[in-house]
C-alpha cells in the first residue's frame, strides 16, 4: 500500500526548493519557511510539539521554531523534513505515523500550492482520496466543533458523514472530493473546491468562520 503520507512530504519538500523561503502560505503570517520549520519541530523537537495542539504551550512551540531558525537555513531545514521524524520520534511509528500524517502533509502541500498566483485542483488517485475520506470522517467532529450550524458532509456520489449535528441555526450539506472536504473541515473553506448547500447567510458565514481547535 503507498504510504501517501510519505508521497505528500516529498511533494512538498520538493515545491519548498523550488520556490524558496519567502513565498506565503495558507497558513496565516508564515511564510514557506515558517511552515518548514513548523513541521520539522513537529516531529523532531518533544518540547514543541505540545504546543501546537495546545494553547497554554504555544509559546515554548514559538520559541522552538525561532531557534530551529535560527540554528538551520531553510535548506537544511527542508532536507531534514524530507528525510522524515528521527528513529525516537512517535511519527517514526510506522502505522501511528502514517495515521498522524495522513491529513499533516495533504494539507500544508495544499496550503503552499493555493498560496500561490495559479494553482490546479489536483486529481489524486483513488486509494489516497479514500484515506483523506476516512481521516476527515474521524477528525471532523473536532476540528469542526465550533462552526455555527450543523454540517454534514457529502461526497459526490452521495455517501455522507455528519461532521457536526444541527444547531438551532440548521445545518448546512458540504459535497465535494474528499481531499476537498478535508481542506475545508481544516479550516481552509475560501480555498476548498466545494457546493454547499442551505441557507444563503449561514453559508457565507461557513465559508469566513474560524471554526477548528
Amino acid at each position: 500500500m503507498t504510504d501517501y503520507s510519505r508521497v505528500e512530504r516529498l511533494a512538498l519538500c520538493d515545491l519548498f526548493d523550488q520556490l524558496g523561503p519567502d513565498q506565503p502560505t495558507l497558513c496565516e503570517g508564515w511564510s514557506t519557511y515558517d511552515l518548514a520549520v513548523h513541521l520539522y519541530v513537529r516531529e523532531a523537537d518533544p518540547m514543541a510539539g505540545p504546543g501546537i495542539m495546545i494553547s497554554a504551550f504555544a509559546d515554548t512551540t514559538e520559541r522552538r521554531m525561532r531557534r530551529a531558525k535560527e540554528r538551520y537555513s531553510f535548506a537544511e531545514v527542508v532536507d531534514k523534513v524530507r528525510n522524515g521524524p528521527p528513529p525516537v520520534s512517535i511519527y517514526a511509528l510506522p502505522k501511528l505515523g502514517h495515521q498522524l500524517n495522513t491529513t499533516e502533509y495533504f494539507v500544508h502541500h495544499e496550503d503552499v500550492r493555493r498560496a500561490q498566483p495559479s494553482y490546479d485542483v489536483r486529481t489524486l488517485p483513488d486509494d489516497q482520496q479514500a484515506g483523506l475520506w476516512k481521516a476527515v470522517r474521524l477528525a471532523s467532529k473536532t476540528m469542526t466543533r465550533k462552526a455555527p450550524s450543523g454540517l454534514v458532509l457529502r461526497l459526490p456520489d452521495g455517501t455522507t458523514s455528519v461532521a457536526k449535528r444541527p444547531t438551532e441555526l440548521g445545518s448546512v450539506t458540504v459535497t465535494g472530493e474528499p481531499a476537498e472536504l478535508v481542506l475545508f473541515c481544516f479550516g481552509r473553506q475560501q480555498v476548498a473546491d466545494v457546493r454547499l448547500e442551505g441557507d444563503a447567510e449561514l453559508i457565507e458565514r461557513l465559508r469566513s468562520a474560524s471554526f477548528g481547535v
